[in-house]
């Protein structure tokens, strides 16, 4: 049974990089909440310091002045301080600084610096500003400054931060992922192309990571034993083909000399027909992955093949083919692709009223592919045993009719067209039969 999917799956490197995002982003978030905690009071207490300061200052330079000169100091400080001393009357109206924690922490340091007496206020007759009312001896003064100075931190300036902290977290966690996937990315690849039957591919045993240095020297090892299974199961196959040949061929020589019935020397040369088509089935799945691939007249190979079934009591091929469809292939290989699927329409595809194949080719051009289909009138396939049957000796035919082969025809198809760099997929039509879909690259 296919394993069913979860509805949202992510692959690995999403799944890292978001779980070292969300760790990244919690820290930064922590991060900036602990540096809100630890900046606030301080900055209070230095701004409290800033406007004391420049009290103290203001007292010192009035108080010692006279009348005169503390006009032009007055003065001074407007214009190249932006600090105003104005005398405070009493009919003033002001509001108090105190607002939220910020500005009550300061207007208590600012209290305690300058004395219980001393005003802090954000507006004095309706205008804005950060007012400080204290006395030179008995006389009461205002201090009109900035209140810029009092400003915490604005959003913009945590913004800002958050938004580098978060993009340096973002690359970073990219990076991460990358760095932690890449060796399960290679070994994906090549576990994928160990399932295409190349095993050819090899993993770096040198990484620095004894995990990961494992795990490849193992997956290369690997590799390296099931080619030598896969080698070993080809001599194998073609040995043993190779040595029946002569034993079938005495068979069909003495039936010819020695039975006299016709009927069942005629059976008898069926037989042996039968198991010389089989024993090139063999041959040919045991072949060398050594094709040469170049330029190939699809439709020409087609017809070819298709000319070979002549009886029309067994098997009838419409072909709807333009001429000259190119594709980059072997002559030989694609010839076997299209000989294994019409045979193979041929003893499974009959339709259930007369008996009889019907198998129709079509294309299609999708890019820089040519998609022929092949598709018969039979009964199908059932669903479950639809993607086995490319698998070498297995045969579905407990859902079509009796078969005689020996289960490698779909599977050589398969191996041929991945030779060449094709692919082949198998569906039921809606309305009964076998489609095979062959992709093949354009010349």
């Amino acid at each position: 049974m296919p394993i069913a999917r979860p509805p949202f799956a992510l692959n690995l490197f999403w799944r890292t990089f978001f779980l070292l995002g969300l760790l990244l982003f919690g820290g930064v978030f922590a991060w900036v909440q602990t540096l809100r905690q630890l900046e606030f009071e301080p900055r209070a207490v230095q701004a409290s310091q800033q406007i004391a300061s420049l009290v103290n200052l203001s007292r010192a330079a009035l108080r010692f002045s006279d009348g005169i000169n503390r006009i032009a100091v007055v003065k001074t400080m407007s214009d190249q301080e932006a600090v105003k001393i104005l005398p405070r009357e009493p009919g003033d109206r002001w509001e108090p600084f105190e607002t939220d924690r910020f500005t009550r922490l300061v207007a208590t340091d600012l209290r305690n610096r300058l004395g219980e007496s001393t005003i802090v206020a954000r507006t004095v007759n309706g205008v804005d500003a950060l007012w400080v009312g204290f006395n030179i001896e008995r006389d009461p003064y205002w201090m009109q400054a900035e209140s810029a100075r009092l400003k915490p931190l604005t959003p913009g300036t945590w913004f800002v931060w958050v938004a580098i902290a978060l993009v340096a977290t973002l690359l970073g966690s990219v990076t991460i992922a990358r760095l932690i996937n890449r060796p399960l990315q290679n070994l994906s690849f090549a576990a994928s192309r160990i399932r295409e039957g190349e095993f050819d591919s090899r993993l770096d045993e040198s990484t620095m990571t004894s995990e990961i240095r494992a795990v490849n020297i193992g997956f290369n090892r690997m590799a390296r034993e099931l080619a030598k299974v896969e080698e070993q199961r080809a001599v194998m196959l073609a040995g043993i083909s190779h040595d029946l040949r002569t034993p079938l061929a005495r068979l069909r020589l003495e039936a010819e000399i020695s039975v006299a019935d016709d009927e069942a020397r005629r059976n008898m040369a069926a037989d042996i027909d039968q198991l010389d088509a089989i024993i090139d089935k063999f041959m040919d799945y045991a072949r060398p992955d050594d094709s040469r691939t170049g330029p190939v007249d699809l439709t020409q190979v087609i017809v070819r093949e298709a000319a070979a079934f002549r009886d029309t009591s067994q098997i009838r091929i419409s072909l709807r083919l333009t001429p000259g469809l190119i594709v980059k292939g072997d002559d030989t290989e694609l010839g076997r692709v299209f000989a294994n699927l019409f045979e193979n329409a041929r003893r499974y595809g009959r339709s259930v009223d007369t008996g009889v194949t019907k198998v129709k080719v079509t294309h299609v051009q999708v890019g820089d592919s040519i998609i022929v289909t092949v598709r018969d009138y039979g009964q199908g396939v059932a669903q479950e045993k639809l993607e086995h049957l490319t698998t070498p000796f297995f045969r579905g035919d407990a859902a079509r009719t009796a078969a005689t082969g020996a289960g490698l025809g779909l599977a050589i198809v398969k191996k041929s067209l991945q030779r060449m760099d094709g692919n082949l997929e198998l569906a039921n039509a809606r309305d009964g039969g076998l489609i095979a879909h062959i992709r093949l690259k354009r010349a």
